[in-house]
């Protein structure tokens, strides 16, 4: 089943277990609220150099959507216990997916169709790589819907007409593509010497990392919008329009087993031992057990009924994640028991991230905020000149993205035209 139709930038990537310059603003006060004024665009934005060693992912990286191949969402990296914005980069479309931060560089794929590699540091361009070769910069360039995935040498990420690019590190040049029949929604999910994501064309795919040529792949009933997670030696897919979640070989590309789970999923699921956790589209969060094929518990808050976009973050304790009830529920992971809630204005598509038994995450009421994990209070973290409430911080344009965390600083995005990239760390 091919599917070429356009989906909403604001859905989550789902169901795989897988189965996703400006002259300096000052920041003002609009009522009690802490908001970025937003200058002008410059006209030019030269890069920069690039630094003279790049090293492979740490695990104080932030390399891929949700964090490893496991995707649960928890940082490596410990953040301030203030943060203070270090730069904005505008952007002419928005960005409605998760950055990645390896090193000295951030990487992000905007709606404009540019793949960008800033300075961590300083927020500047080291290079720009753009979804299409042609040359006129006013034709139409493929957004990006996906997160990247950083290696040692290459940078992962699809685009939304079905392209998936590799591109060199260092250079920004493309080492190669490979087109789908359908939007890549899905980060890219390394395992070994391959490169696994999916595609609304309903196939999750294997290619070689060296030169893009198909080790396997393996098609399900419907599109598939979400990144593949990892459990030993199997991966999971699912299409958004099933209800079946299928264990697949990594080595061979073939089904091991076939979980009903009788709902429709989107949100990339997270995994930890034998089981994965997942929101899904009849109102609940599950968490199921691979290995028995059966489901273990499944939690729904009895006052409201709307679906879930946001995947979750999860600990050895907590199952966290954002619904579309402008909540973001904090599940105990082995009873499925609620702990606390916290509700917002809007949506909470955004995917939460875990550091330092803090949480954080964005909502598109045009906030991102700061949780403390263990029972939801709001936790003073950002340095505002004015505002009172120093537990979440105004992006100016609804926040989709979800945050990466990684290398001290914490990286968002505001979606909607002019929307910015936000980095926040210790001056």
């Amino acid at each position: 089943m091919r599917v070429l139709e356009r989906h909403s930038p604001f859905v989550s990537l789902g169901v795989l277990l897988i189965s996703g310059c400006v002259e300096a603003a000052g920041i003002q006060s609009v009522g009690q609220e802490a908001v970025v004024r937003a200058g002008k665009v410059a006209t030019t934005d030269k890069a920069i150099p690039e630094p003279a060693k790049r090293t492979p992912p740490a695990t104080s990286s932030w390399a891929s959507f949700r964090n490893g191949p496991q995707k649960l969402g928890v940082a490596g990296s410990k953040l301030p216990e203030k943060l203070e914005l270090l730069w904005k980069y505008p952007t002419e479309q928005g960005v409605v997916v998760a950055a990645a931060i390896v090193d000295e560089d951030v990487y992000v794929g905007a709606m404009s169709g540019k793949f960008l590699c800033l300075d961590r540091r300083r927020g500047k361009r080291r290079w720009s790589y753009r979804s299409i070769d042609d040359p006129d910069p006013k034709a139409f360039a493929p957004g990006f819907f996906a997160a990247p995935t950083v290696t040692a040498d290459t940078v992962y990420i699809g685009d939304e007409e079905g392209v998936f690019h590799a591109v060199d590190r260092a250079t920004g040049k493309k080492r190669w593509t490979f087109k789908t029949d359908g939007k890549i929604a899905s980060g890219a999910t390394i395992h070994g010497d391959r490169v696994l994501f999916t595609s609304h064309d309903s196939f999750l795919y294997c290619l070689k990392a060296v030169d893009g040529s198909v080790a396997w792949k393996f098609q399900v009933d419907g599109p598939i919008n979400c990144s593949p997670a990892i459990a030993g030696k199997f991966t999971f897919a699912a299409g958004c329009q099933a209800g079946d979640v299928s264990v697949i070989d990594l080595q061979t590309g073939q089904q091991r087993s076939r979980i009903s789970l009788d709902t429709n999923v989107l949100a990339t699921p997270a995994v930890l031992g034998d089981f994965f956790y997942i929101g899904t589209y009849s109102s609940e969060v599950l968490a199921v057990n691979w290995k028995q094929e059966k489901v273990a518990w499944r939690y729904k808050d009895p006052a409201r009924d709307f679906p879930y976009d946001s995947s979750a973050a999860v600990t050895d304790k907590y199952v966290v994640v954002g619904g579309h009830d402008k909540q973001l529920h904090c599940i105990d992971r082995l009873t499925g028991e609620g702990v606390w809630t916290f509700s917002t204005r809007a949506k909470v598509d955004s995917s939460p991230a875990i550091a330092d038994a803090r949480v954080f995450f964005g909502s598109k009421d045009r906030f991102l905020y700061c949780l403390r994990l263990k029972d939801g209070q709001k936790v003073p973290t950002f340095r505002l000149p004015s505002g009172k409430d120093s537990s979440k911080f105004h992006a100016g344009g609804e926040v989709a993205a979800g945050p990466a965390i990684g290398e001290g600083c914490l990286v968002i995005s505001a979606a909607g035209n002019n929307g910015f990239i936000f980095c926040f760390g210790r001056k």
